[in-house]
């Protein structure tokens, strides 16, 4: 299992990470420091695309739990972008999809940012 993440600072208070592969036990460690460089930026936005996400398990679900808990406190943001149903219905059926802003490709919103 292998996962490839690449980012694009598109700003000094944004970027955007593409996440390729399935996040796991293994991989999941390899996404947390990726993105750990991120959590303690203030007035941060940083967008995650998991298009090409096609498995992803509670570690991963960990991750991002941790990711934005960090980036809350420093008044910054975590959005989500391009997951799949499956992927989806993990951040509903746990209750996340109401706390981290999740949306598709088009831009709909199916999470809310509270």
């Amino acid at each position: 299992m292998n996962i490839r993440i690449d980012i694009k600072e598109q700003s000094e208070n944004a970027a955007s990470a593409f996440v390729i592969g399935e996040i796991d036990a293994y991989t999941a460690p390899k996404l947390k420091e990726a993105l750990e460089i991120f959590q303690d930026k203030s007035h941060f936005s940083l967008k995650v695309d998991l298009t090409e996400v096609g498995y992803m398990d509670s570690t991963g679900l960990g991750v991002f739990v941790g990711l934005f808990k960090n980036l809350r406190a420093n008044e910054s943001e975590l959005i989500l972008v391009g997951l799949s149903e499956r992927l989806y219905r993990l951040f509903e059926i746990t209750g996340l999809s109401d706390i981290i802003e999740i949306k598709n490709i088009e831009g709909e919103m199916n999470g809310n940012n509270v």
